[in-house]
């Protein structure tokens, strides 16, 4: 099969520690398979403000072609209020990109996001070099939430430039990708104009080799993170202020068998560990300032920072339980779910009912799935929320094993095998 080419723009990639950098570093580990040669095109470490994580480097074959550029200094940008990495490489990312479309033969190019501001670059692509864009929305640009900002505070005005740019970028597309079908169902409703036929809802997915990987050397320091003499059950991964009203809910079914088998629950933790999505590691607890409110912060451990991605693995793997609690965003549809079903561990998930997430998991089996049709619902969870905390303090075997075909199309491979189509079929019109 003779391979094609691809330019994949994603301003972060490992040993960058953001949760965007995963869909670019599973499609370049696994594009090749399905015939196509990947091109990763990001802004160099030097120039990220965020801790570097090696080990998640290290995940990235070392024949990956990785071409790097430099960005303004976060120093020099700051004071005028611009951080966003994008922006302070806006000139090295455009001028490499277009130097590889002059010079190479490039079947496609994929700009994911965020940050979304170089998806800005598809109408030059388009009029310049004639090669097919393809734009991949791991969030909403243009968002509800964005929506309520308001106009005095930068979150409002990030969010009047995002209505502004966003269709200007979307209408050079060739096709467009998303994570989940309502986000791409809203999308097309701000833009009758799109074609349903070029979108698709395509996971970021998570791939099984990673563990294996994991197993094969010893990562972190988990004891750090676990209590053995505990029953653990670990959140990993940030908390997003959306989250806030699910987990009061799941604290209130603590709250509730508290009052129910106090001797149960004095066998549990509840580890949440990397809440913050802030770069300085100096970050204030938010789930604890909850969990004090409902009475229940004797029973919760938090651990703002980040933690790497190959020790967040391990502290997946080595929990008696996963704790997944979602949005109240219908969207919203939480990437960590695949490696935590790829981890074998049994799980308790909250969901809205309407997000994909939830679907996914209640398929899987493995754990406990409970979802939500609006925020008003969720107080009718909470004795469900108290039985699922119930089962893992006193019999985690209950939950039986996840079905690995539950999450087979989510695997790294299947993902770039559906890229790898979209690709062909928009570099063969």
């Amino acid at each position: 099969m003779t391979s094609r080419s691809v330019v994949i723009l994603s301003p972060y990639f490992p040993p960058s520690t953001l949760a965007g950098v995963h869909r670019s570093r599973l499609l370049a580990k696994q594009l090749p398979r399905h015939g196509w040669e990947p091109i990763i095109l990001c802004v160099g470490e030097a120039f990220h403000e965020q801790r570097l994580d090696p080990g998640l480097a290290a995940l990235v074959p070392e024949d990956r072609e990785v071409i790097k550029v430099s960005a303004l200094p976060i120093g020099l940008t700051r004071p005028f209020g611009l951080g966003e990495i994008s922006l302070r490489a806006w000139r090295s990312l455009r001028q490499k990109l277009f130097q590889i479309l002059s010079m190479r033969e490039i079947d496609a190019v994929l700009i994911t996001g965020s940050p979304f501001y170089p998806m800005l670059f598809a109408p030059e692509i388009k009029k310049r070099f004639g090669v097919p864009v393809v734009l991949d929305f791991q969030d909403p640009w243009v968002s509800a939430w964005g929506g309520q900002q308001k106009l005095s505070t930068k979150a409002g005005v990030v969010h009047r430039l995002a209505t502004w740019l966003e269709p200007k970028a979307l209408r050079a597309a060739d096709f467009i990708t998303s994570v989940s079908d309502n986000q791409n169902v809203e999308m097309a409703t701000r833009y009758p104009w799109l074609k349903r036929s070029n979108m698709a809802a395509i996971p970021i997915g998570g791939d099984p080799e990673d563990f294996d990987y994991l197993r094969r050397r010893k990562v972190g320091s988990v004891s750090m993170h676990l209590e053995p003499e505990r029953v653990n059950l670990s959140f990993v991964g940030t908390f997003m202020p959306r989250t806030g009203e699910p987990m009061r809910a799941l604290f209130r079914g603590l709250r509730s068998l508290i009052n129910e088998a106090p001797e149960l629950v004095e066998r549990l933790r509840l580890n949440f560990i990397g809440t913050s999505n802030q770069p300085n590691i100096q970050t204030k607890p938010s789930v604890m300032p909850i969990a004090s409110e409902i009475g229940v912060a004797d029973y919760v451990r938090e651990v703002p920072q980040r933690v790497p991605y190959l020790e967040a693995l391990s502290i997946l793997a080595r929990s008696d339980g996963i704790l997944l609690i979602g949005s109240d965003e219908p969207h919203y549809t939480a990437s960590k779910i695949y490696p935590a079903l790829m981890s074998g561990t049994p799980y308790l998930s909250l969901f809205r009912s309407q997000s994909s997430a939830h679907t996914i998991l209640s398929a899987a089996g493995g754990g406990v799935a409970l979802s939500f049709g609006s925020p008003e619902a969720l107080a009718g969870l909470v004795p469900a929320l108290a039985n699922g905390l119930k089962q893992f303090s006193t019999d985690s075997a209950v939950f039986g094993h996840v079905d690995p075909a539950a999450y087979a199309a989510y695997e790294a491979s299947a993902v770039a095998e559906q890229y790898a189509k979209i690709f062909h079929d928009i570099s063969c019109l």
